[in-house]
């Protein structure tokens, strides 16, 4: 073998290797792609919305079909959030509301509703999620959870640990959060009945 054909076959390996390394890649792409559709997929089961613009925007939000089920529940903490801290009455009443829910103790949903209460989650999370809630009640395939539900769970939640002898138990941070949650969501269950 001369010197010019072993250049010439060191080359054609090197592109070859060069090849070969652009097609994982290119493969990696497509199953990171199709892992993705997956994920929106389920999730979108999980609360019976099926748009593919809201699913990415649920995503786009940090939820995880593990974490999903917690949408709901995003206005309850927002509501344990509104004067500056969540008590431990609001807390155990926000971990009943996920245990009836089906959230489990100790799983990555449960872990990250533990975290919302320890560390309020960003404005984002709150300012999307009654939106979010609208279109799940308003999906078909939406479980049998109404605003009206909802509403009372976050009513509860505000008047946990407020008031002094019964009165005044929900502030006025709390009331008006809660009238335009219900505002909100309530009206989304108007449309949907008509």
């Amino acid at each position: 073998m001369t010197h010019k054909d072993s250049l010439f076959e060191r080359g054609r390996t090197l592109e070859d290797d060069y090849f070969r390394k652009k097609d994982q890649e290119l493969i990696e792409k497509i199953r990171s792609a199709a892992a993705a559709v997956r994920s929106r997929v389920e999730m979108g089961q999980k609360v019976g919305i099926m748009d593919p613009e809201t699913l990415a925007e649920l995503e786009a939000l940090g939820f995880t079909p593990d974490t999903v089920v917690l949408l709901p529940l995003a206005p309850a903490v927002q509501m344990a959030w509104a004067e500056g801290g969540v008590s431990a009455a609001e807390r155990g009443l926000i971990v009943k509301l996920a245990r009836s829910r089906g959230i489990e103790e100790g799983s990555v949903a449960d872990q990250t509703l533990a975290e919302w209460m320890n560390v309020r989650p960003g404005n984002q999370v709150f300012e999307h999620a009654t939106r979010l809630i609208r279109a799940m009640l308003a999906s078909p395939g939406a479980d049998q959870v109404t605003a009206d539900d909802l509403v009372t769970h976050y009513e509860s939640i505000a008047a946990a640990s407020g008031g002094i002898l019964g009165m005044n138990r929900i502030s006025a941070e709390e009331r008006l959060l809660l009238t335009a949650l219900a505002k909100q969501l309530k009206a989304s269950a108007v449309r949907t009945a008509s």
